[in-house]
């Protein structure tokens, strides 16, 4: 039977905090088989040991537009997993990802005396910046995956330790692009250009348009291209399809897959992404790009700064502290703007090879052995908090 007094309470949402949880329970089982993991798992964590309370399935962390019945039945089972937290009491509270269900649980379990972490913070660079300062009451520290975020934490009064990224592990610092082609059967001999939106329902609706009619621009102009398009879902299948009758008469050459991101940027030449875990992936396998932000969401205050003040906020710009890739944001963000980028970045060979270098810079930043680091902060704490 596990040791039953020593126990660690974890809550992932989604399935990329299912992913970091398995892999952080693996590593913690491996230096201490007896620990006993409680909270909110899915598949991949159960399958590492974690006892899960109810189905993750029940909660969509990054739906949007959800209804206000659903806020309340959202925060109704919050409330429910809260309580069976309290009254298992872990010796540490672990939240992945998802900080605004995470933290409002962490804040109820650290003000019962439960040490609180949170793996992965929210994007404090951005416009919600601001908010940092109530994490103090939630968490006691936050694992960062990129290393500017450790000074904003620190700053507010937040321990903070950067774990540097994972993806940045599995990647490798040289990219084979002929091979990636090869696996993918595009076209050896063309520029590949990859089209990446971003997977947020709300901010890829506004960008597909967009991005299918810079496209056909750039095609205009470059006839010896080749477009891969990685389809995140069905849904956005069949509307980059559409989207392609009404706008690029059908007869673009391109490859649309489903899912394959990853693949798809390793074979590109060029990439048109948007601003978020895209561009840092496309960073990750040195494909030089064009940044693309556009959103109905509060963060259109960004539109309002002057071009020449207004801060970065594509990924691998934040992390080079210069602005190595142009960024296209709002109002900016137009068909035969973005096109021109992408031809400019065709054209110049000196900016392809500045942003690449800036990117192998960055891979072998955030290249920290990311699961070692990680499980070492937890159990760091864990320790701490059995004493």
């Amino acid at each position: 039977m596990p040791d039953q007094s020593v126990r660690v309470g974890v809550v992932a949402g989604d399935a990329s905090g299912d992913l970091l949880g398995a892999q952080l329970i693996a590593s913690l089982h491996a230096l201490r088989p007896a620990l006993r993991v409680v909270g909110l798992a899915g598949r991949q964590m159960q399958a590492q040991g974690a006892e899960s309370y109810a189905s993750m399935d029940k909660l969509s962390m990054r739906r949007t537009g959800a209804s206000a019945i659903r806020g309340r039945e959202q925060r109704g089972f919050r409330l429910r997993l809260t309580e069976r937290l309290l009254d298992e009491r872990p010796a540490l509270y672990v939240g992945i990802d998802a900080p605004e269900f995470n933290l409002a649980i962490a804040r109820q379990l650290k003000g019962a005396g439960v040490k609180t972490l949170q793996y992965v913070g929210p994007p404090v660079w951005a416009w919600r910046r601001w908010r940092v300062r109530r994490l103090a009451r939630s968490v006691d520290r936050v694992l960062t995956l990129f290393p500017f975020e450790t000074t904003t934490y620190e700053q507010a009064g937040i321990p903070a330790t950067f774990v540097g990224h994972p993806l940045a592990d599995s990647v490798p610092l040289d990219v084979d692009k002929a091979a990636a082609r090869t696996q993918l059967r595009l076209p050896h001999g063309r520029l590949i250009v990859a089209l990446l939106p971003c997977r947020l329902p709300n901010s890829r609706r506004d960008l597909t348009e967009i991005l299918v009619k810079a496209a056909r621009r750039f095609y205009n102009e470059v006839k010896d291209v080749h477009f891969v398009v990685p389809a995140a879902s069905r849904e956005y299948r069949e509307s980059f399809e559409s989207m392609l009758r009404l706008h690029a008469d059908g007869d673009l050459p391109l490859t649309v897959l489903f899912g394959h991101a990853h693949e798809a940027l390793a074979a590109a030449d060029l990439a048109l992404v948007s601003s978020g875990a895209e561009s840092l992936e496309a960073a990750l396998f040195k494909t030089p790009m064009v940044i693309v932000h556009r959103t109905t969401t509060p963060s259109a205050w960004l539109t309002r700064w002057p071009s020449s003040s207004r801060p970065c906020i594509g990924l691998p710009n934040l992390l080079a502290g210069t602005a190595v890739v142009p960024e296209y944001v709002q109002r900016q963000a137009t068909p035969w703007g973005l096109a021109e980028a992408l031809m400019t970045l065709m054209r110049e060979p000196q900016a392809r090879e500045r942003q690449i270098e800036r990117f192998r810079e960055i891979h072998q930043r955030l290249r920290q052995d990311h699961a070692q680091k990680t499980s070492d902060a937890v159990l760091g704490m864990l320790d701490d908090a059995v004493g």
